[in-house]
Order: C-alpha cells, then structure tokens, then sequence
C-alpha cells in the first residue's frame, strides 16, 4: 500500500510540474470540434479566440508567444490573409511606444528621475505621513510617462534607502531608550532603599522581639544596594524584597517602577518597533498603488490604454474623441481623487486616524529619526552633483514632447496640425519618434566644453569620451523596449480584427440584447467589476485584448455610447492590485519582504473599490459633456450598419 501511495503521489507531482505543456496540447484538442462540427467564420474566430484567451490567462505559454496564435491559426481557418494579420502586428500605437521608450531610456540614463523623486520627497518632508504622500506624488508624476513597472523599480530603491535608515535610527532609539530607562531606575532605587533603611533602624529600635528578623532585612539590603554585577539584577531582588517585606513590619505600599511603554517586535524581527513595520508596508504598498494610479493619466502611460486607443480607433475609424489632451483631461481628476483618498486609506490601514501628528509640518514637532531621514534624503540628493547638461537636454524634450501632444489637437482651439495643407497625417507618434530620433542624434557634451563627460550621479570619467557620443545610444532603447508588451498589443489587434471581419462582435452582440432593460451606468458598473475581478489573476493586457471586442458589440447592440464602457473598463482593468501576481510593480514591492500576501489584499481591496466608485462618478459626471455620452453617436450608427450587413 505504501508503495502504491507513493507511486500515486510521484505521478502528481509529474502532471503537477508537466500541467502547463498538458493545457497547451489538451485545450486546441478539446475544442478543435467547434470549427469542425460548424466550419462557419464566427466559429473558426472563437475557437482562436478562446484557445489565445485560455494561453493568456493560464500563463501556459510566455504572453508574447500566445499572441502569435492568431498569426497562424487565422490564415489556416481561411478567417484572414496571412498578409492580413502580419499588418496588425505593427500600428501606429507601435511607433507611439518607440518614441517614449526612448525618452524614458534618456531619463534613466542620466538620473533625472532619481533628481525628481529625491527633491519631491524633501519637499515633503519626513513625517510618515507627508513621506508617503511626497513618494506617492513623485511615483504618479514619473509613471504618467515611464511604465508602471519601471516606475515601481526606480522609485522602491530610494524608499527602501530611507526605509533602512529609518530601521536603523529605530535601533539606536531603543538603545538609549533602554539605557535612559534603566539609569533612571537605578537613581530611583537608592533613594527608595535610602528611605527603607531608615524605617527599617527606626523599627529595630522600637520593637525588641523582632530584632533578629530586622538584622536580618539589614544584612539583605546592602546586598541589593551594592550588587554591581548588572543593573537588571538590583532591580529583581528589590522587588522580591519588597513582597517579602510587606507582611505588617513596612508600610504596605510595595515598590513598583513602571515599565516604558513601547510597542516592541519579537526578537527575531528586523524592525525595532511594530510602528516602524507598519511605515514601511504603507510606503512599500503606496508606490506600487502611485504607479497605477499615474499609468492612467496618459494615453502612453500604461500598455493598456495604448490598446484601447488602438483597438478603439480601428473599429471606429470616423470617431476623431480620442487622443492625449482629451484623455488627460478626463483621467487627471480621476488620478487626483484616487491618490488622496488611497492615501487617506492606506494612513487609516497602517498609521492611524493621527494626521496632526504624523501629517505635520513644524520643525519643532520633528524627532531625532525624522531629522536623520531627512538627512539622509538630502545626502542621496548632494551625491546627484549639480544638474548636468545632458538632464537638461531630456527635460527639455521632455517639456516638448508633451506640449506638443497637448496642442496637435486640443479641440476647443486649432491645434499645430491645422499649419499643414492635409489632414489627418500626423498623430501622437510622429511627435514621439521624431523626439526620440532626435536623441539618437544630440551629443550628450555640452557644445565646446572641453571638459571631459561625466555621469550624472558624479560618476568616473571615461578615458577617452567621444565628444559627439548620442544621448542614448541603440543599446540603452533595446534595455528597456518592452518587445513582449508590443508583441502582446499586436496579437490583440490580431484578433479584434478577426472578429470584425468574420462576424463574431455581431453574434456576441446579438447574444446580450437580454441586457438591454439595464440602464447605462449599471452596465458599465457590471463590466467594471467583472473586468478588476478577472485582472487579478490574468495578466491586464490580455484581460482588456478580450474583453474590449465584448464590450464594444454589447454598447452597439444597446444603443450606448461605447465610450460609456469602453473608457471605464480600461481604466478599472488596471486596479489587479490584490495580489502580488496582479501586475509586475506588486511583485518588484513584494519580494522586497516588507508586506504579506494578506496586507496586499487588505489594502488593494480597498483601493479597487476606491478606483472602480471614482471611475463611475468621473464618467456619469465630467466624462458626459466631454466625450457626449448621452447620444448614440453617428460614427457608432455606422459601424454598427456595416457590421450587421
């Protein structure tokens, strides 16, 4: 029986470590009658359309590779050309993403974003809760244009230095506590053995019978007084001396000396005191929640609106709604409302409901390890040096580039792009990459500066500096281009464009008219949670890729503006901040040890309700007049007409 158990369990653990090549081969297999049994377009696009969503979600395959299935399968099932499906793999999304890419390389190159971060932080100051704030704010501002995750990485390392320096101002804090504690004890105790001595001489003279037992008190008391061999021990023989004593020859009042109240760890924690863990899971949780609240404030802030944009403007190509300055001005209150209130919950959560004392500003209410972290703070921003020319090149372009995103097409003015004679040629991404190439190409010398180039942390000078060397060079940009997100966003394109060709959108449209007694902001609710519940466990990219399809159809076949759902869920299918596994800037704060799987799920429960009730009100209050959501627009009419024939 033994050996039968045991063979059991060494064949579960086989299938355990092989499960993912099993759903690989098994899920094609099992569902491989649907285009067989009914070889229609709408079947042959949802067996491909399954098979990619159940590799995503599973992680069976790497993200990137998933997003090649419709690459093959489409041209195989006769649902698209394989020229076809080859020209959604690339978009102007694509170039959009190259072109900040770059710039982002340039900021990281040159440690602009440590300056940023550095001197927003001591704006704000050391107390825990201003701290937090400053590190929340500079971590919204850096991930409006780097992404979530390079944010979260560049960011955790400087809160992790002040965490430290924290911790480690927290240990000698308790030192000298203890030192102070036990010195004051001492003083107490020979004052109070001083006076016990007298009472005691006083009753050995009145009470003759009890001479011998008071002889003996006497003979014990100087025992205690003079015990040198440690301070602790004086303190345990006074006290047994005093129960002893308490038996009608002393006054009954015993001797007690109060114990320092002070909230310890356990021995084998790192933190000196359990306020010192609760500070550092809020700062720790508050960075990666900063860097999904800045992702949604521009169109290129996180991939996830790069494929709503994409995915959006390809099904309704006559809908000229959506583009930089419209969707920062419906996403920037959105971010604004989120960060105080995260912020109000997370100090809640861990700190307390005491905003005056860890929220103030006066120097006379600083303690000694506040003063020290912000020492520390100013030290790490000394060591930056003076600001050096190739930072303020990229703040420069930086400052550029997004002037020129906001005022190509503002709407309520004629944008730059009215200059040129024909319309419609140039978008976001020609701004991007001529900037970005534009980097490749600027020396990063001061022009005749004859001084050698140094780095901006005040690094070692190269022996022989080229003195026309780039600001970036080709190696930098391959560093940080995410090729997997561009592969991912591709294959999502992919296989938008199947279901718009074979018909699948219509059916599945067809297919939810029961939900057309629903009011429109009850439908919207309902995707909303269902799209945050999902994005917990699967990836958000491919959450949105499959999701966005269903939902365009559904707004089509009710007759909704499909910016009613569309924008909402694109922006709720980012709060996957419950677990570590949710998105890559939850597990970079995680494997630094400072929280555990269920302070992550405390919290992010509370910021997505936070995220999914402030996205409902932006879009049923400023989101109506900004983007006309109470009329089914023409351009919807039309695709809708187009689809159905």
């Amino acid at each position: 029986m033994r050996l039968e158990a045991a063979a059991r369990m060494d064949l579960i653990k086989k299938l355990w470590r092989a499960r993912k090549l099993i759903l690989v081969v098994l899920i094609p297999l099992s569902l491989l009658p649907l285009p067989l049994i009914h070889p229609t377009s709408e079947a042959c696009c949802a067996y491909v359309l399954i098979v990619t969503a159940v590799y995503w979600v599973s992680e069976a395959v790497p993200l990137g590779a998933a997003a090649l299935v419709p690459a093959f399968l489409y041209p195989l099932f006769g649902v698209l050309k394989s020229s076809e499906v080859a020209a959604e793999y690339c978009k102007d999304t694509t170039l959009l993403l190259m072109g900040v890419i770059c710039l982002a390389a340039s900021i990281e190159k040159w440690n602009l974003h440590k300056r940023i971060a550095l001197r927003m932080v001591m704006i704000a100051g050391a107390k825990p809760g201003m701290l937090v704030l400053g590190f929340m704010c500079c971590t919204v501002f850096l991930s409006m244009w780097l992404s979530n995750t390079s944010t979260t990485a560049m960011v955790m390392p400087i809160a992790e230095a002040v965490l430290q320096q924290l911790i480690s101002t927290g240990v000698a804090d308790t030192q000298e506590d203890s030192e102070t504690v036990e010195a004051t004890e001492d003083d107490c105790l020979g004052d109070k053995e001083e006076n016990l001595e007298k009472n005691q001489l006083e009753r050995l003279y009145r009470r003759d019978s009890c001479v011998k037992q008071e002889l003996c008190t006497l003979t014990e008391l100087p025992t205690v007084e003079t015990n040198g061999a440690g301070r602790k021990a004086s303190k345990t023989s006074l006290g047994q001396l005093s129960l002893k004593q308490t038996n009608g020859q002393l006054p009954s009042t015993a001797i007690s000396i109060p114990e320092p109240k002070k909230e310890k760890e356990s021995k084998n924690s790192r933190y000196p005191t359990k306020r010192d863990h609760m500070i550092c899971k809020c700062l720790s949780l508050s960075i990666t929640y900063a860097a999904t609240i800045g992702g949604l404030i521009t169109i290129t802030g996180t991939s996830t609106n790069l494929i709503f944009a994409e995915q959006f403007n390809n099904r309704y190509p006559d809908a000229k709604v959506i583009n930089f300055g419209t969707w920062f001005i419906f996403s920037f209150p959105i971010a604004i409302i989120m960060l105080l209130l995260t912020w109000v919950w997370l100090h809640f959560l861990f700190l307390g409901c005491n905003f005056r004392e860890t929220c103030s500003l006066s120097k006379k209410r600083k303690t000694r390890r506040e003063m020290l972290s912000e020492r520390k703070i100013h030290d790490e921003y000394i060591k930056l040096g003076p600001i050096s020319y190739p930072e303020v090149v990229t703040g420069v372009f930086f400052i550029l580039m997004t002037l020129l995103w906001f005022t190509r097409e503002p709407g309520f003015v004629p944008g730059w792009t009215s200059l040129f004679e024909k319309k419609g040629y140039r978008t976001d991404a020609t701004v991007s990459v001529l900037l970005g190439f534009l980097l490749f190409l600027i020396p990063a010398r001061r022009p005749f500066s004859r001084a050698p180039r140094t780095t901006a942390g005040g690094g070692s000078t190269e022996k022989d500096p080229d003195p026309l060397a780039p600001m970036i060079t080709w190696k930098d940009f391959q560093n940080l281009m995410p090729w997997e997100i561009v592969i991912l966003v591709g294959g999502g394109y992919a296989l938008a464009a199947g279901c718009k060709v074979s018909g699948l959108s219509v059916w599945i449209g067809r297919q939810l008219e029961p939900m057309s007694g629903l009011p429109p902001w009850m439908v919207t609710l309902l995707a909303c949670l269902l799209v945050s519940a999902v994005t917990e466990f699967a990836s958000n990219p491919a959450t949105l890729t499959v999701f966005l399809p269903i939902l365009s159809a559904l707004s089509e076949t009710l007759k909704i503006n499909p910016l009613h759902t569309l924008i909402p869920a694109t922006m709720c299918v980012s709060f996957g901040v419950m677990l570590p596994v949710g998105n890559p800037p939850n597990a970079i704060v995680f494997s630094y040890g400072h929280v555990q799987i269920s302070d992550m799920v405390k919290a992010g429960f509370g910021v997505n309700l936070i995220g999914v009730l402030v996205v409902m009100l932006a879009i049923t209050t400023w989101g109506v007049p900004l983007f006309n959501l109470t009329e089914f627009p023409d351009w919807a009419v039309d695709r809708n007409i187009t689809g159905s024939l």
